[in-house]
């Protein structure tokens, strides 16, 4: 459950799998001009192994703190898939682990990485999310559903069932878990673009803060 102590307001999702009303938090006001975090900051906010969605090369880059266990996670990922599309080569997304709702939020993480692996990153995270009521309501999942969920999406179970245990997995679950403290993340989502803090927080703050960025880039 996303803990930002903001105004929740109903984002409704014609988006299929989120029917119905999604919450968000979201406040209201233009966006001011935010600072990038500090140099010493930098290497804590992207690292080598981090999936990116989106050309890698891109120009502005979002990274979002992000824990698949989320449903402000859930709620936001069809915005951020919307910004990219709108800003086509010039957006990226970095992805940042924030496993704050505990075993279901780990087992999930080590699918996904799974899945990057395989290079079926984004069929999986999207039946993750899209089944996220199935495995996330109720404390630690069934074993084994999360998945069987990712399997529909091309991920081969077998092989991940090794996979999900590698060291490599393990450290990157834990050097994500030092950069969320070292960050000072204490909500998901938490976004930065371009290293700016997206402060307030809102669709339309981060909508405005992307096309800011992108608009610059080009300039």
């Amino acid at each position: 459950m996303n803990r930002r102590g903001l105004i929740l307001s109903v984002l409704a999702l014609g988006v299929a799998g989120f029917g119905g009303a999604t919450w968000f938090a979201t406040r209201p006001g233009p966006v001011a001009e935010a600072e990038p975090v500090a140099p010493e900051l930098a290497d804590a906010m992207i690292r080598p192994y981090s999936p990116i969605l989106g050309p890698a090369e891109a120009p502005v880059t979002i990274v979002e703190f992000f824990d698949p266990a989320c449903e402000a996670c859930r709620a936001f990922h069809p915005i951020v898939k919307d910004i990219m599309a709108e800003h086509g080569d010039a957006v990226r997304v970095v992805i940042r682990y924030t496993p704050f709702h505990g075993a279901a939020s780990e087992e999930a993480i080590r699918v996904l990485e799974a899945a990057h692996m395989q290079d079926v990153y984004v069929p999986v995270l999207e039946a993750v999310l899209r089944e996220q009521p199935r495995w996330a309501s109720h404390g630690a999942p069934a074993p084994g559903l999360i998945l069987q969920i990712a399997t529909t999406a091309g991920l081969d179970a077998e092989a991940a069932r090794t996979q999900m245990l590698a060291p490599d997995v393990v450290a990157i679950l834990n050097q994500d878990r030092a950069d969320v403290e070292t960050v000072g993340v204490r909500q998901t989502p938490t976004f930065f673009v371009n290293g700016k803090p997206l402060d307030p927080f809102g669709e339309a703050e981060l909508r405005r803060l992307v096309a800011a960025e992108v608009a610059a880039a080009q300039s």
